[in-house]
């Protein structure tokens, strides 16, 4: 019943505005103080009601579409006034088509921004609540997939309203394919090795990562072709996925955040070994961030040639933990040494010379 009273006011409305040129005016005047009403109903009462509410993700989709849903509707006018008008066929048919395209991807990028805002808000809010980091990961592939995705439908959707046959294309590109893999090998191969990656969890947002034993950093974002690494210098580093899956990675945060900290140090000889390790082991459990289990110990390692060396066995509860722990374990052991009047030696070499006394 709707459509047939809207049908009768479009009727209605071309027979008592019987110029085309005014009525294809008036038309664009009514879509267009149309599209303003939009905005103007989006911003002062759709925006206000949308705050009431406890969730964020209506007052982003009427903030964010507002403005895209005002120009659609400005290029719907457009349309309906150019046919109005009836120009020249050909002309008409192309203007049609270029102003429809328009359209096309307008609806395209309301969409894209609705998905993001669901993805931005739940998506991510629902990773962020459990404890493993693998699904922000998950979260962040799907994101990005899914707009590449959105994308592909917008192109699919103008190939259709020019009149060019999806079919056929589908088909000669199963036969380019082979080609195109080939030419696409080093990105495919980093997809996949991000992919790989992503599944084997071997590289996580927040990961103290080494790359071969030579580029270490915290791992700030994981693609689809790469992966971005700030170095300790505040350098970003950036990684074909392809070439990361095939490196060896020292991950420092895995299996768990907890790491082992090494302190070596050396006293003079006469130092009774079991006092120098009992004092030892005293204060290295006196630091806060060192837990119990595994238990620390202390070492009695070599009778160096100018020291009794030994090393200090702790492990830390985060990695992050690790430098802090590892300079305050050596200053207590510094302190421990000189208030226990144990020396600590310094390398040294004594030279003796032989009189020869004929």
């Amino acid at each position: 019943m709707a459509f047939t009273e809207l049908a009768d006011i479009f009727v209605r409305y071309n027979s008592m505005i019987t110029n085309v040129y005014i009525r294809a005016f008036l038309t664009l005047v009514i879509f267009f103080v149309l599209s303003k009403i939009v905005v103007y109903i989006s911003e002062k009462i759709f925006l206000r009601l949308a705050k009431k509410t406890k969730t964020k993700v209506d007052d982003l989709i009427v903030e964010k579409t507002n403005k895209p849903v005002s120009f659609l509707l400005l290029m719907i006018g457009i349309v309906i006034a150019i046919q109005q008008i009836g120009l020249k066929s050909n002309i008409e048919f192309t203007v049609e088509r270029i102003l429809v395209s328009v359209i096309i991807i307008s609806v395209g990028i309301i969409v894209i921004k609705i998905v993001n805002i669901f993805i931005e808000e739940w998506g991510e809010a629902w990773a962020s609540r459990t404890k493993s980091k693998q699904d922000d990961n998950i979260v962040r592939i799907a994101h990005k997939a899914l707009n590449i995705v959105a994308v592909i439908i917008v192109f699919l959707y103008l190939f259709s309203h020019w009149g060019i046959e999806i079919g056929p294309m589908i088909a000669s590109l199963g036969i380019a394919g082979i080609a195109i893999a080939f030419a696409l090998q080093n990105t495919l191969g980093n997809i996949f090795g991000g992919i790989s990656m992503i599944i084997d969890k071997s590289v996580r947002v927040g990961d103290v990562i080494q790359v071969d034993d030579v580029k270490s950093g915290i791992v700030t974002d994981v693609g689809l072709r790469s992966t971005k690494i700030r170095t300790w210098d505040n350098e970003i580093l950036i990684f074909p996925n392809g070439q990361l899956s095939n490196s060896l990675i020292h991950n420092v945060a895995l299996p768990n955040p907890q790491v082992r900290v090494v302190i070596p140090f050396g006293v003079a000889y006469g130092a009774k070994i079991e006092k120098v390790k009992k004092l030892i082991l005293s204060e290295i459990l006196k630091i806060k961030q060192v837990i119990k289990d595994p238990e620390p110990f202390v070492r009695f390692t070599e009778m160096a040639d100018s020291s009794l060396n030994f090393k200090a066995y702790l492990w830390v509860d985060d990695w992050g933990h690790r430098v802090g722990v590892k300079e305050e374990g050596t200053t207590r052991i510094y302190n421990a040494l000189n208030k226990a009047k144990i020396n600590i030696p310094f390398p040294q070499m004594d030279i003796y010379i032989k009189e020869n006394k004929k």
